[in-house]
């Protein structure tokens, strides 16, 4: 690539952060042939000239448009210029590439610079012994700190709390605090709330920022503190935090170890990505996808796959097995091998209703005694409703098409039998799961089609059979 590389006509993307993007918010092909071209012709000046603009959740964007080779190019191209927290905001296939080509050295130094609950998402997914190079190379505060949230469990409060956080005595006034807060240099960039504690570190009160900007400097803190406040033990799960946020509506909370000690703070940036990354795991594990990412090579999609798909053949063995046992019923009237895919998909869609909102409502916490049986009574009865309606409509079009309307009446009870085994395992399908410890999102899928699928097809057929005597 020529050193003389010139823009294609259009305005010039790298001296504003809004040009890299087109109208429609994609990253514009103009100003990503220019960081190309740059990388390629190792101007690595001007590499950092057009990523200088960008917020790190935009660089992150950037690397997941670029080739491997080019993702690494653009890091090493920067140099000390590269956020780290752009990594945090990428796909984890992609993360683990990048950071496994970096020398330990440079990604110390990227790490060193990070919030901890960020430093730890980079550091949670490497190999024990990069990660423990990595960490002897930090600072001592920073290294103990890290170590520290690194051994609480994976997807807890721990994992993902920030360390840094404001603490203060109750017995200071709030010109005390005032005074701290100028002259101390090692404090939070950002913070909504000051923790009040006692000498164990144990939380006495809270007093959120907009309480304390309003109050005269002589006031004690004691006298001003929120002393009802909610706390988050760093074992709890994320999503369990995630919960008492939306609970309460709450911007920070602190989180204390397993003595009551404030060990770190939640804020609300973080659960929105615990909120978003739960879900996300949710929708992937009803579709029998796994943690797969889009930027995954086709053997790891392959890999993650293909589990539950031996398992839908297995399933889809059982229901032809079903379908064989009426193979001289269908024999001897070929029309009910037409209409058999009708019943088994209304049920199978039906199913998959009841067993969305059931999935979700447990993943919620929603489902308390008399919660649940009315979920189980509204099933049925939407069961037993949308049955009848699609029974009459499904009935007269058989009716018509076929000369027929016994088969539509066979057809229609099979429609009504069906609908209600969908309403009805939709629910308890994933209420057994989540009994045995199972999640629901995993497996409700395989085993309501399977169900739904089997009785529709048995109903239909067998009807049919007893029906027309063809038995």
């Amino acid at each position: 690539m020529s050193d003389d590389f010139d823009l294609p006509p259009g305005p010039d993307a790298g001296t504003d952060s809004n040009m890299f993007r087109d109208a429609e918010g994609h990253i514009s092909p103009l100003w990503l042939e220019r960081l190309r071209a740059y990388l390629e012709a190792g101007r690595h000046d001007d590499v950092a000239m057009v990523m200088a603009p960008l917020h790190h959740s935009d660089v992150g964007d950037v690397l997941e448009q670029l080739d491997a080779e080019e993702r690494v190019a653009l890091v090493q191209a920067l140099g000390d210029k590269f956020d780290f927290s752009a990594l945090t905001e990428v796909d984890e296939s992609i993360r683990l590439e990048i950071m496994e080509a970096l020398p330990n050295a440079d990604i110390a130094r990227g790490v060193a610079e990070l919030d901890n609950d960020d430093a730890v998402f980079l550091l949670e997914d490497l190999e024990q012994q990069d990660r423990d190079e990595i960490l002897d190379a930090l600072p001592t505060f920073e290294r103990l700190a890290l170590k520290r949230s690194l051994d609480f469990p994976e997807e807890s409060a721990g994992r993902r709390m920030q360390t840094d956080f404001i603490a203060i005595p109750p017995f200071w006034t709030v010109g005390q605090v005032i005074d701290y807060l100028r002259k101390e240099k090692d404090l939070p960039d950002e913070f909504y709330q000051l923790y009040v504690v006692d000498a164990a570190y144990k939380v006495q009160g809270t007093l959120p920022l907009d309480k304390f900007l309003r109050a005269q400097r002589a006031t004690k803190i004691d006298a001003i503190m929120n002393t009802s406040f909610e706390l988050v033990k760093a074992e709890e799960d994320q999503e369990e935090a995630a919960r008492t946020f939306e609970r309460y509506d709450l911007v920070e909370v602190g989180v204390v170890d397993e003595s009551g000690r404030l060990v770190g703070v939640l804020t609300i940036d973080d659960i929105v990505d615990v909120i978003h990354e739960e879900a996300d795991e949710d929708i992937k594990l009803l579709a029998g996808v796994g943690d797969e990412d889009v930027s995954d090579t086709t053997v790891d999609t392959v890999k993650s796959r293909v589990p539950w798909l031996v398992v839908n053949l297995f399933t889809a063995v059982m229901v032809s097995f079903v379908i064989g046992l009426f193979g001289a019923t269908i024999d001897q009237m070929v029309a009910l091998a037409v209409l058999m895919p009708i019943v088994a998909s209304m049920g199978g869609n039906a199913g998959a209703q009841t067993m969305t909102v059931t999935v979700r409502a447990l993943a919620m916490r929603e489902l308390d005694g008399g919660r649940l049986r009315r979920l189980i009574r509204r099933e049925m009865v939407v069961g037993v409703v949308n049955g009848v309606i699609f029974a009459i409509l499904i009935g007269i079009v058989t009716a018509l098409r076929y000369g027929d309307y016994q088969l539509g009446i066979v057809i229609g009870l099979a429609m009504v039998i069906n609908m209600i085994v969908a309403g009805t395992f939709g629910i308890l399908v994933p209420l057994t799961l989540d009994r045995l410890k199972a999640d629901p999102a995993i497996a409700s899928a395989v085993f309501v089609t399977t169900i739904t699928d089997v009785i529709g097809f048995f109903a239909f057929l067998g009807i049919a059979g007893l029906w027309f005597g063809l038995f």
